[in-house]
Formats: C-alpha cells, sequence, structure tokens
C-alpha cells in the first residue's frame, strides 16, 4: 500500500528529539523554527501539558516514508491540499482551463484559412 500524501507523518529526518515539530512543520508548512519556538514555549507557560501530548503523538504517528515527495515543489503542493483542498482544486481547474483555452488556440490557427501559414507550408516542400 502507497504512503497517503496527505496524512500526518513523524520527520525523524529533520527531527531533533522524536520528529514531531518537524513533522507538524513539514505537514503544515510552517517554518520548523517556528513550530519548535512554540512547542518549547507552549512547555514552558502551559505547566508541561504539551509535553504529554507530545509524547503521546510521537507514540501515535506512523514515521515518513522514505521518498514520499519527489522534489520540494511535490511537497508544496501537498501542504496546499492538506490546507485547502478547494483552493487547490480551484488552482488544478485553472491551469487546466488555461491549457485547454491555449490547445483551442493552436487548433484554431492551424485549421483556419490562414494564406500566409499555408505559404510557409508549401516553401517547405
Amino acid at each position: 500500500m502507497s504512503a497517503r500524501r496527505t496524512s500526518f507523518y513523524l520527520d525523524k529526518a529533520n527531527a531533533k528529539w522524536l520528529g514531531v515539530c518537524a513533522g507538524i512543520a513539514d505537514y503544515t508548512g510552517i517554518d520548523l523554527t517556528v513550530v519548535r519556538i512554540v512547542t518549547v514555549l507552549g512547555t514552558i507557560f502551559g505547566s508541561g501539558a504539551l509535553l504529554v501530548v507530545y509524547l503521546i503523538i510521537a507514540w501515535m504517528a506512523p514515521p515518513k516514508p522514505v521518498g514520499l515527495y519527489e522534489n520540494s515543489d511535490d511537497a508544496k503542493f501537498w501542504q496546499g491540499v492538506r490546507q485547502s483542498p478547494s483552493r487547490s482544486t480551484r488552482d488544478v481547474r485553472a491551469k487546466f482551463r488555461d491549457l485547454d483555452r491555449r490547445l483551442a488556440e493552436v487548433e484554431t490557427y492551424y485549421t483556419s484559412r490562414n494564406s500566409s501559414l499555408a505559404n510557409e507550408i508549401d516553401s517547405l516542400r
């Protein structure tokens, strides 16, 4: 079974301790340093309750599969999907509409009665 790109995983490759903060940063797209600072401050000012939550997440979450994303663009795309699936769908539809429009323009250009294009093709023969 292949790994789901929209699931939360512990990021052991970028981990300092158990990989929870790195996993949260990878999942949300927030800078890793910011996540770590918020976690430390939350643990200090929250009387250690966040540490218990951190340990539970570390115990329950699976590690990130090797090769989950081919490149950084792929990772950014899936972070966007997790943050706002409807926006991602809208962006993909807009890209396909643009491609379809451009393809229609090319098709119209080549199928129209364009004498200059016909002359260029005839000169190549």
